[in-house]
């Protein structure tokens, strides 16, 4: 009997005697190598953001109608929009989320897809001797996800009947940084913005994320919309500084009415100036853009100054015996401080614009086919209470959240089984496979349970899987335009943001001015690719 080797741990990298060494970043982050922050970061000094926040009153009249009337920021009455990019090819497929062939979740793969999607013959779904299918988050996944777990660890029983989501069978390349499956750019093309930065990421990337985005996306929204790097609360804290601590001489109060005199002062030299310009309209826009810039850090000041705190790390709600997670978890494990600090700045309060509109959380270590199940079931685990705090945030700012999971590639079983106590009698993962991947998002409706399209359970089945599986357990390429295709999977994600908004009807409108091409197909087409009704 061979001796059992030590198993690897929830952080430790991940050896590939088929990988060569790790080079770059995202080989770096796909094995394991770079991860969460390490350390934790204390509490701040600043109290600006949290809990449920009211609009301070500090503002004059004027100054607020100014603010609103010239350079609002865009994305107010979007949905909150947050990626997970498991960088190294995630299984999602079938051990985590059910995928079926045509007929929907419930058309079941033959006993040897399941096998290769990690389930041995007594897991399957199909088996009718015991239920292996749960849906209390309205998309069904494997009763033994250890994805699914993990949710249900952080999201509280009377919160998930509002829970929805939709699972698209998609390939994309295995283990490589070209797979453009980064929504951020088209999410923020749809509108989606925040009061203090549009977009966030965990890493400082043209996309924020681990993943490309598309180059169209990127093109049409301009570099200036580059993600900011959060990824630790400090990283929160620092985006809203106003300059008011507890060692300053001026309250918040005095800080909002300095800043307010030198916008009236900046206001009325405006006035009396020309900038030289030409071109039609060119010097109203220099105008107001300088006139903006005062009147953004007086509307910041007068927001996140006084008694609110923006540091995830001091908000009950997320840490300490009432919070989402425990003290010892937020010490302990930096992808629960990254979490935390997007869905801080993504989510806000009801009612209240968020300080950014979309964010991305990149995870590593997902390129978990080490011969064994426990490491990927482990991993599982822990981006699942990711994705459950995210939904139970949003739950508890009464704030609807679209949560968008991706990752590069994926994985297969080759039917051998782990006994361990985390591989649970599960495939072993064996290597990398592209034909197994799939991406899915979730949606939380404060208001009640998003409802699929489709009159009719027969109809609506078809709009909880956008595209199918054959029963070998791969990717039925021909099933959607984005089975194939990583920018058209972006597109379906793009079209089921604006259907959230009742927006599908624009999405030809939005991308034509840009020069990118439609790849979803006529007005018809694109319905079969929707999920849901609008929440607005």
């Amino acid at each position: 009997m061979t001796k059992r080797k030590k198993p690897i741990g929830l952080n430790d990298p991940l050896y590939h005697p088929d990988h060569a060494r790790p080079r770059t970043r995202r080989e770096f982050i796909a094995q394991g190598f770079l991860s969460g922050a390490a350390t934790v970061v204390g509490g701040s000094m600043f109290s600006l953001l949290g809990g449920p926040r009211r609009a301070r009153a500090d503002l004059s009249m004027d100054v607020a109608e100014a603010y609103d009337a010239l350079c609002a920021a865009a994305g107010g009455g979007k949905i909150p929009f947050i990626c997970f990019d498991l960088a190294g090819g995630a299984n999602i497929a079938g051990s985590n989320v059910l995928i079926g062939g045509a007929g929907g979740q419930e058309d079941f793969l033959s006993t040897a897809g399941y096998s290769k999607q990690g389930l041995p013959g007594d897991r399957t779904p199909a088996n009718s001797q015991t239920n292996f299918i749960n849906q209390e988050l309205g998309l069904k996944f494997h009763s033994q996800s250890a994805m699914l777990s993990g949710i249900l660890e952080k999201v509280s029983v009377g919160n998930r009947a509002n829970i929805n989501g939709a699972v698209i069978p998609a390939r994309s390349q295995n283990d490589t940084a070209n797979n453009p499956h980064n929504p951020m750019y088209a999410i923020k093309l749809a509108g989606a913005g925040g009061s203090v930065v549009d977009l966030i990421g965990s890493r400082n990337s043209d996309s924020g994320g681990n993943s490309m985005a598309p180059a169209d996306f990127m093109a049409a929204v301009g570099a200036e919309a580059r993600p900011t790097k959060v990824d630790r609360p400090s990283d929160v804290v620092g985006l809203v500084d106003t300059g008011s601590n507890e060692s300053s001489p001026l309250r918040p109060t005095d800080t909002v009415a300095a800043m307010e005199s030198m916008y009236r002062l900046s206001d009325q030299k405006l006035g009396v100036v020309s900038t030289g310009l030409t071109a039609a309209g060119a010097d109203a826009e220099v105008e107001r853009l300088v006139r903006c810039a005062y009147l953004k850090s007086t509307w910041l000041a007068d927001r996140f100054g006084g008694d609110n705190t923006v540091d995830p790390a001091t908000d009950a709600n997320i840490v300490g015996p009432t919070g989402i997670f425990s003290a010892a978890e937020f010490e302990n494990d930096g992808e629960f401080r990254k979490t935390a600090s997007v869905m801080k700045m993504v989510v806000p309060p009801n009612g209240l614009q968020a300080s950014a509109g979309a964010g991305t959380i990149t995870m590593g270590g997902y390129d978990y086919h080490t011969g064994d199940r426990e490491t990927g079931e482990r991993r599982d685990l822990r981006v699942g209470r990711c994705i459950g705090a995210c939904l139970e945030y949003a739950s508890i700012m009464a704030t609807p959240v679209m949560i968008y999971v991706c990752s590069d590639g994926s994985v297969f079983s080759n039917g051998m089984i782990d006994n361990s106590a985390d591989g649970a009698g599960k495939g072993v993962w064996t290597g990398d496979n592209q034909q197994t991947a799939a991406s899915f998002f979730l949606v939380y409706n404060p208001l009640g349970p998003p409802t699929l399209r489709g009159g009719t359970p027969e109809q609506q089945f078809r709009h909880q899987q956008l595209g199918y599986m054959r029963a070998s357990g791969d990717v039925e390429t021909a099933s959607t335009p984005a089975a194939n295709n990583v920018n058209l999977l972006v597109q379906t994600v793009l079209l089921n943001y604006m259907a959230l908004h009742g927006e599908e009807g624009d999405f030809t409108g939005l991308l034509q001015p840009y020069g990118i091409p439609n790849g979803l197909g006529d007005a018809t087409q694109r319905d079969s690719l929707i999920a849901f009704q609008s929440l607005i």
